[in-house]
């Protein structure tokens, strides 16, 4: 099981001096995670102006933008993987995306996981100019475009709503394509009826490199992802093609509990796995760090 971190952007330094995070991926990368995880949000509405409003986030809330960012990190980091987990893939031009990532995975040397999802922030959308209704249907056919711009040198595509005629990017990714994962689901947020839920395992099933679930062990992820699987073999494909990464938050139960649910991933089918820092009260780059660290000593004791 392969372990990252999950960028703490909302906290401490990460959100307002550029030193600290370089010096945390350097950080993370010299104590030997794998990767590094960030969420992606372009805009936080007012929810003063909003009563009722259901979203977790606000204006008020920090948000990196990811591929930005990732293009800052490949030129200063040489081993991490960058994952976006997860970019709201509707709410942006397909190719434009496209675009990006191809030129983040070029400049880190193939070192981009491109986690998607479909959002649950109107605002976005209606600012973005992009239909919020329609983001679910769309998103699968924005994988196949990407797929094919990611792969072929030249590309014609028409379909729903993308129409490319003969054209195609340059410079490619190193990767041909790009692993796509995808995020949502059950437990996520703004996640209302089990079928919706349901399409995303099925969408997980046909189209992505891997899946990050937004429930938790005490949820019941386990039966849910052997319900993936059952889908995945549906599809003709095979289980162990599709990732699966869980989250552990570094909480003050210490070491041993860590370890214990890193481990209770690992046993539910997790092939990937990322630990948090964030929302523990942290007020410097060094708490984030030396509770890293600790984490990783303890799960070097117990032979990964």
């Amino acid at each position: 099981m392969r372990i990252g971190v999950g960028f703490p952007q909302q906290e401490s330094e990460m959100g307002t001096d550029p030193g600290a995070i370089r010096e945390y991926a350097e950080a993370a990368e010299s104590l030997g995670y794998s990767h590094l995880r960030m969420g992606d949000h372009v805009l936080g509405a007012n929810a003063a102006s909003r009563p009722g409003w259901p979203g977790p986030y606000d204006h008020t809330h920090l948000w990196h933008e990811p591929l930005t960012l990732f293009g800052y990190l490949a030129g200063i980091t040489e081993k991490i993987e960058l994952v976006s987990s997860v970019l709201i893939l509707p709410q942006r031009q397909t190719a434009l995306v496209a675009k990006q990532a191809a030129e983040v995975d070029f400049l880190s040397g193939g070192r981009l996981r491109l986690g998607i999802g479909v959002g649950w922030n109107d605002v976005e959308y209606e600012a973005l100019g992009e239909d919020f209704h329609s983001r679910g249907l769309r998103i699968e056919e924005q994988i196949d475009v990407m797929r094919a711009l990611w792969t072929q040198e030249l590309v014609t595509f028409e379909g729903r709503w993308h129409k490319i005629t003969d054209a195609g990017l340059n410079p490619m990714p190193v990767h041909r394509p790009i692993p796509v994962w995808i995020g949502g689901g059950p437990g996520s947020t703004g996640s209302t009826s089990t079928a919706g839920t349901e399409r995303v395992l099925r969408r997980v099933a046909r189209k992505a490199d891997g899946w990050f679930p937004s429930l938790g062990l005490q949820d019941g992820v386990e039966a849910v992802i052997a319900r993936l699987h059952e889908y995945v073999r549906s599809e003709g494909r095979d289980p162990l093609d599709v990732g699966i990464e869980g989250s552990v938050s570094l909480d003050d139960q210490g070491p041993d509990i860590w370890v214990q649910r890193a481990l209770e991933w690992k046993g539910a089918g997790a092939t990937h796995l990322s630990v948090y820092t964030l929302g523990f009260g942290f007020t410097s780059l060094s708490q984030h760090i030396a509770s890293m660290r600790l984490f990783q000593e303890a799960w070097s004791d117990v032979g990964r």
